[in-house]
């Protein structure tokens, strides 16, 4: 099943020609990265497949119901609580951001775990690539951490020792 997603994320993101902001590589390298945080960590099956998945409803064509269909309904679960629910039209970014914050809470804690692997591979990329926008990437994911204690301790701990002092202790 996780040979699936993986083909099945890759076709997708590559379907729209969905590139790494920064480095330009095909897409496809971020999940692959959240992949292995997630197997660094006790998991299942179903854990590698949403990672592998957890982007292509919001970025791509994939639909919640179709990954329902290919992969059933634990992983659809599991892609949907990953899944920002705010659009532009919801408001300015912090509005939009608490939305999003508001749905990740209410995860299981193997998104949780998923969304901390996430977390962690784009930390990595904006500090590396982006020193301006960090700033206000690393407020949202203080805040974001608070509400994925439930997740893998491990992952937990990785991500928020990637957060600059003033931003865990502000």
């Amino acid at each position: 099943m996780e040979q699936l997603a993986k083909e099945y994320a890759t076709r997708c993101h590559a379907a729209i020609d969905q590139r790494r902001k920064y480095t330009g590589e095909p897409y496809i390298v971020h999940p692959a990265a959240v992949v292995e945080l997630v197997r660094s960590v006790p998991h299942t099956e179903a854990m590698l497949c949403a990672a592998w998945l957890h982007d292509t409803v919001e970025d791509t064509h994939a639909t919640l119901w179709g990954i329902d269909r290919m992969f059933g309904g634990e992983i659809a679960v599991l892609v949907e609580r990953l899944t920002d629910v705010s659009k532009p039209t919801d408001g300015n970014r912090a509005k939009r951001k608490l939305m999003d914050l508001i749905h990740t809470a209410k995860a299981s804690p193997a998104a949780k775990t998923i969304k901390l692997a996430d977390l962690i591979d784009n930390t990595k990329s904006i500090a590396a690539h982006d020193p301006d926008f960090a700033k206000v990437y690393f407020a949202e994911k203080r805040l974001l951490l608070d509400v994925l204690r439930e997740g893998d301790a491990t992952l937990w701990k990785m991500a928020h020792d990637l957060l600059p002092a003033e931003v865990t202790h502000g």
